[in-house]
This record gives structure tokens, sequence and C-alpha cells, in this order.
């Protein structure tokens, strides 16, 4: 296995715009759940580039150094050559193909082994910074070549079924997305020409958490919640999550209720959740609105907040230079297309169907994950083949 640095460049040679005589250069941004993300890339010229910096099938690009210890790690293979290098903060693991079955390899960066080795490690350095050594110290199991590539061909079979569950889901998601655009049109253009109401004159409440931080208490009977933990309709908790005890949470109650709505409006903005009786306490990145019932119908509200509509009224409207906030006086004023609440309520009916459909391959996709899971595991301690 060889070690391939990652490509050093100044700010003023980058561009977010490609042109002549440039090259794509991948980040730790581009590694998402063990897949290369091709979009977002940086550009910077060509001569910068050594030869061994291109990225070549078969390597495994490493985020290896990053200010947040949930980055260090990342790991996924390249499938195929690219006309395009990768930055300093990443680096390139190529294997010998004369000793290992790539895809046996690259599954090697999915184990746990793997992934409590690395946070460890990143957790003992100031900076979450990945050495050469600690990758040469990597115990990575190496059966016969023959050995490896029957042990990869029944963790890519698994593997593929669960992409192929993923994709399913993310189906389900833009089938959502047309229905929504079939019946009432793409909210920036409004080529329907429904009317507007502001978001005031659609609710009975809004307001955001609190401003400052609470006293957490480690055994506390409700999570304190901000705008990260907004998720796809879902308040995300894990245990990660603070707590605070119930007197805290009493001091800073908010009236949430079950046509609460939940939006992020500071850092990364245009989250949403639905409130379904979680024991929280909001922080102030995340705002809160009770639909007024009878008025809007919620699954026809929140995909217009989901929608890019939104994001572009609040980016547009945002403060802030660094941390972009969106005020409550903004929300306030957001103008929605209102189509009939008898047409809403049709739209939520029929996306109900889907969310049913989508539970289903949500369940199955458990279910392949726990399966890819155990097989793995075998696979690395050498009992999947025996």
């Amino acid at each position: 296995m060889t070690q391939v640095r990652g490509l050093s460049y100044s700010k003023k040679d980058s561009t977010d715009v490609y042109d002549e005589g440039k090259i794509a250069v991948l980040r730790a941004g581009n590694i998402y759940e063990s897949q290369i993300i091709e979009k977002d890339y940086v550009f910077v010229p060509r001569t910068l580039v050594k030869e061994k910096q291109y990225l070549k099938h078969g390597d495994i690009l490493i985020a290896a150094s990053s200010g947040s210890i949930s980055v260090v790690g990342k790991a996924a293979m390249v499938s195929n050559n690219m006309d395009a290098s990768f930055g300093a903060f990443c680096k390139v693991l190529r294997p010998d193909k004369a000793k290992v079955d790539l895809n046996y390899f690259k599954h090697f960066f999915e184990t746990d082994y793997y992934k409590r080795t690395i946070k460890s490690l990143a957790e003992g350095a100031n900076i979450n910074n990945l050495k050469t050594e600690h990758f040469d110290n990597l115990n990575i199991p190496l059966p016969p070549l023959e050995e490896q590539k029957k042990i990869a061909a029944i963790l890519d079979a698994a593997d593929d079924y669960r992409q192929k569950t993923k994709a399913l889901i993310n189906k389900y998601d833009q089938l959502t997305q047309s229905l929504f655009l079939d019946m009432f049109g793409d909210p920036v253009t409004n080529p329907k020409g429904w009317d507007y109401k502001n978001l005031s004159e659609l609710v009975s409440k809004l307001g955001d958490g609190i401003h400052g931080t609470p006293n957490y208490s480690e055994d506390g009977e409700y999570y304190f919640i901000n705008g990260n933990n907004l998720h796809q309709g879902q308040i995300f908790i894990d245990d990660k999550t603070k707590r605070v005890s119930k007197a805290e949470f009493l001091k800073h109650r908010k009236e949430l209720n079950s046509n609460t709505v939940l939006v992020s409006i500071n850092g990364t903005i245009g989250k949403v959740a639905f409130y379904n009786n979680e024991p929280i306490m909001l922080g102030k990145s995340a705002c809160y609105f009770n639909l007024i019932e009878g008025v809007v119908n919620r699954s026809f509200l929140y995909n217009i907040f989901y929608s890019p509509y939104f994001k572009r009224y609040a980016g547009n409207q945002a403060t802030g230079s660094t941390i972009k906030n969106v005020s409550l006086k903004t929300m306030r004023a957001f103008p929605i297309p209102y189509p009939p609440l008898k047409l809403q309520n049709q739209f939520a009916e029929r996306v109900a169907q889907i969310e049913k459909q989508k539970l289903q391959a949500e369940a199955s996709l458990v279910k392949a994950e726990e399966l890819f899971s155990s097989l793995l595991q075998r696979a690395f301690k050498g009992e999947l083949t025996n």
C-alpha cells in the first residue's frame, strides 16, 4: 500500500468555476457514507498537480485532517480513474493490486475496527490529524487473493441490496416532490397564480428557543434541541444530545402542540421537522410555529419550507456574514402561495400513501444494514467463508 499526500494550493489559485487549464479537487465533503460525491468541487491550475496525485481506480480517499472529529477518517473508494485530484486535508491509500483485491480493501474501511481505531487516534490528536504511521499500523487481515475475492463478492452483493433500498427511498422522496410540483407548480414562479398569505396569517404562535446556554443535566428528562437536530420531518435525538432537567425545561417552556412545525433559522437554514410530543427544550436556532387548524395543511406547508423557495427567501433576508440568521420578523412575513385547502388536503392524502410505502422500504433498509454489518464483521474475522 502506498500513501499519497493531498494537493496544497493557495486561496488565490482556487475557484468554484471550471475553466480551461484547471482541474477538479475533491475534499472531505466529497466523501459521504463510503461513497464519492462528484459535486461541489474547487478547481485549481492543472500545473500544481503531480502525476501521483491524480485519483485512480481503487484509491481509498480519506479525510485525514479536520476540526471536526466526526469528519476525520471518512473513507471511500474511487471507482474509476478520475481527471481530478484531492486536497491537502485528505490523503489516498493506493493498494498493491498484486496483493489485495480492491473491493475487499474498500470494505475494510467500513468495519467497526477501522472506525474505532481512527476515532481513538483522532481523539488523541490536538487537531484531529491522522498521520502516515497511523495508517501504516492498521491491522488489515490479508487472506490469499482468491479468498479475498470470494469475501468481496459476498459483501458486494449485500452492499448492492442496501444501496438499491436507499435508492428506492430516494425515489419516494422524489415522487413527493414531483407530486407537489404537478399539483401546485414551482413556488418560486407560482405558474398557477395562487394568492399569497404571509406565514403570520396561518399560525397562532411563532417564536424561537432560548437565547443562551441552559443548565445541562446528564440524567435530565428533556433533550436540548437546536436547528441541527431537525432532519426531513423528524427531530433527531441520540446519545450525544444534551439534556436538561424538568425544572430547567419549565423555566423556558414553549407552547408546542400537535400542529407545531420546527424550522432551523440560524447556521444551516431551512431544516424542517414536525413536533410529535417529544420531550424537548428549544435553542435559539430552532424556530417554532403552531398552525391554525383548518387553515393550512401541515404536509403542504412542510413541502413549501423544504423547497428551494424558502431557502431562497431566507437567504436573501438573512443577516450575518459568517453564521446566517433569519429573524422572527422575516419568518412572519414569509409569503406562501396559498391554493385551496381542499387541494392541500388531497395532496396530503396522496403523500400519506407514498410515506406508507417509504416506511416499508425504510424497514427493509434497517434489515439490509444489519445483514451487511454482520457479514462485514464476520468477513474480517475470517469467519465468512469457512
